[in-house]
């Protein structure tokens, strides 16, 4: 998940964009036409794209949070200031309200 816009006073909105099913269906394409020694490859690409494709938007989000923690070294409480901080750094167009709500989710969503 990537790709914030309207981040103002007025509008705090973190877009969700799931293009799964797209890339669901370019492995069961690619399944189809695969040789013997491919298939158990493209299966269990096909599977992990289908345990994400049926996870919440909040769970994604979550998830999503604890990546760009993790990508800036934070290895704290996630329901700590210090990982609101962290996040804000990792992404300083979030607003103080954005980031609280996205810290909300990932603390409703443990791993």
């Amino acid at each position: 998940m990537k790709g914030f816009t309207g981040f103002t006073k007025r509008q705090d909105v973190v877009l969700v964009i799931r293009d799964s099913d797209l890339v669901a269906a370019a492995l069961r394409d690619a399944l189809d036409a695969a040789p013997e020694e491919e298939r158990a490859g493209l299966e269990r690409a096909a599977a992990v794209v289908g345990e994400t494709a049926g996870a919440s938007e909040g769970r994604l989000r979550a998830d999503w949070v604890r990546t760009r923690l993790a990508d800036v070294g934070f290895t704290g409480e996630v329901a700590s200031i210090s990982a609101l901080k962290a996040l804000r750094q990792a992404e300083p167009q979030l607003s103080l309200l954005a980031a609280v709500q996205l810290q909300k989710e990932a603390v409703t969503h443990p791993v």
